[in-house]
């Protein structure tokens, strides 16, 4: 089972996507247990604010771009990570474990845990 760990941090926060030298020591020795477990297919983190997006809507079928800095969105996806597990618990674990990085930091974050959509079974 594939499940897509995407986190969330409010970009009005001073520093949020600023990570400190600590953090991102943390955040190295996690995704070292990751790679080391076998289960991570792929992880990033996404630049620092929505200035740089796009947002893309359709209703009624009318298609609408709205370019960012996203003001009315209080919480942007700042990164996340592809993992390969055998269970949504074992996902859940894994999730709480990367959250226990921001908190180990006083960073507040809500992380979505999802399971990806394997198709009809073969």
């Amino acid at each position: 089972m594939r499940f897509m760990m995407m986190h969330k941090l409010d970009e009005k926060v001073p520093g949020n996507f600023e990570p400190t030298p600590e953090f991102m020591k943390s955040m190295g020795a996690y995704m070292e247990e990751v790679v080391k477990a076998g289960i991570l297919l792929a992880a990033e983190g996404l630049c620092k604010s929505s200035e740089e997006s796009a947002r893309i809507t359709a209703t009624k079928g009318k298609t609408t771009v709205t370019d960012g800095p996203f003001t009315e969105t209080k919480e942007l996806i700042a990164g996340f990570g592809l993992i390969e597990v055998r269970s949504k618990e074992e996902a859940v674990e894994w999730g709480k474990r990367f959250v226990d990085v921001f908190i180990e930091h006083g960073i507040d974050v809500e992380v979505d845990v999802r399971r990806v959509n394997e198709g009809p079974a073969a």
